[in-house]
């Protein structure tokens, strides 16, 4: 009985299109609908938010209020990957190009391992200088 759960289990893992979820694609698919909600979740207690020139560490709530204010002004349209490194069991870090209404954004992002769950610790959103 075990080897039949066992077997079931593996061919679970080959079926084509079965990927175990990508915590840097689920942040920026996040960011790509503007969920600021679902976003705050996957915060650290605490957050480095590089917003343009301004950084600074921020609480969960503060984090998800400035890039709430960020994201109504700049309604996102399209995320598309630049850079990913999933190397690491502990760290994660993603860097997308961020279409919104008003411009293009380069929005970085590192992801730690918290306890077998990853939490994001560090967002960086710049202006695009490369079109």
């Amino acid at each position: 009985m075990k080897l039949v759960c066992l077997s079931s289990f593996i061919m679970l893992f080959l079926l084509p299109g079965f990927t175990p979820a990508d915590p840097i694609d689920d942040v920026a698919n996040l960011i790509k609908q503007g969920n600021t909600k679902e976003l705050a979740k996957l915060f650290a207690s605490s957050v480095e938010i590089t917003l343009m020139d301004e950084e600074n560490i921020y609480s969960q709530t503060q984090a998800t209020l400035i890039l709430d204010k960020f994201f109504s002004k700049n309604k996102p349209k399209n995320i598309k990957l630049l850079h990913k490194v999933n190397s690491s069991a502990n760290y994660r870090f993603g860097v997308f190009i961020l279409t919104t209404d008003t411009g293009l954004y380069r929005v970085a992002f590192t992801l730690k391992d918290a306890g077998g769950k990853m939490s994001v610790i560090e967002l960086r959103i710049e202006n695009e200088k490369v079109k």
